[in-house]
């Protein structure tokens, strides 16, 4: 039914295609990218990287604009909400795509009718992260030992209620027998503060966020989410080799235009995403910050999409996050 509903869009993106043409090829002025996080976040960096690709290739500015709030909601309900006209893009996550119509009673915008996907960009692992001054555990198994052995257990900081950090937090508690108290925040920018002050306790947050705190010595990464270690951080053990088995888990995100926008607007980005992501200067400078750039083409990230949903609904589930 979603894959139907994105095709149906597309079509009423291919009649609305002359509008575009009558106005002069796309882009003909500034395109803006609405993030849904705060500034400084891994997704925030990411799409920067990729705004400062894509003014050269398009040859007009990419200009990030961050609308952080409601686990990510306002941003994108304001994509979904622009004018269909070409520019006005998003940044939309698994969270948004597969967990949200679970998790939200009620959303101002529905992400399988209103938006349109443009393509996967990246894909990156989360990290479980300790603060080295404030937790003395080493391992993850010794992070373990230290947070059932707290009286009243411990807390776990995310980017909000059911996006994807929240979730595997859930998750790993629920795995290991950790009473774990969820403390939302806006975003990482956020989180890694009150982490660093010894107000939250640990996290399992997308690992690009996290990089520049991890090597700075700051924080200490204990296990990463992905099924290989990643290579420019080869001393952080996979959760299976931290005794943690079957907790592969990623979050990816693609770039998202209102529903109805023209598919040939669509088919143009995707075009330059692709060269973007062809270049390996690009991919080893994703890499670093802690992502795998990727490239799909829409109906891809659609079924991407339809495939991951029931996992994250039965995280969803078992997470018993709710939000009326």
């Amino acid at each position: 039914m979603t894959s139907r509903r994105i095709l149906l869009a597309a079509g009423a993106g291919l009649l609305a295609a002359p509008a575009v043409h009558a106005q002069g090829a796309w882009p003909n002025r500034p395109v803006r990218v609405i993030v849904p996080w705060p500034p400084g976040g891994s997704t925030d960096v990411l799409v920067r990287l990729y705004a400062e690709q894509l003014s050269p290739i398009l040859g007009q500015p990419f200009v990030v604009e961050n609308r952080a709030g409601a686990g990510g909601n306002i941003g994108l309900d304001a994509v979904a909400k622009s004018a269909p006209d070409g520019y006005n893009l998003g940044i939309a996550s698994v969270g948004h795509l597969c967990i949200n119509p679970t998790l939200y009673a009620r959303l101002a915008y529905d992400p399988l009718k209103d938006l349109m996907p443009v393509g996967i960009a990246w894909d990156l692992p989360n990290v479980a992260v300790v603060a080295s001054e404030k937790n003395p555990a080493k391992t993850l198994a010794e992070f373990i030992t230290w947070a059932k052995a707290k009286p009243n257990g411990i807390t776990y900081g995310s980017p909000g209620v059911g996006t994807t950090p929240h979730l595997s937090g859930a998750l790993f508690c629920a795995r290991t027998g950790i009473e774990g108290t969820h403390v939302p925040f806006r975003g990482a920018a956020q989180t890694v503060p009150a982490m660093l002050s010894g107000d939250v306790d640990f996290a399992l947050d997308n690992l690009a966020s996290y990089v520049p705190v991890i090597t700075g010595g700051q924080m200490r990464g204990l296990a990463v989410t992905s099924a290989a270690r990643w290579p420019t951080m080869p001393e952080i053990p996979t959760m299976a080799e931290a005794g943690l088995q079957n907790f592969v888990l990623t979050s990816w995100q693609g770039f998202v235009f209102p529903a109805g926008t023209p598919r040939p607007v669509i088919d143009r980005l995707n075009g330059a995403l692709r060269q973007i992501v062809a270049q390996q200067e690009v991919k080893d400078r994703f890499l670093r910050v802690g992502a795998q750039a990727e490239w799909s083409t829409p109906e891809q990230m659609t079924e991407r999409a339809d495939r991951d949903r029931p996992a994250w609904q039965e995280a969803v589930r078992i997470s018993g996050a709710r939000v009326e």
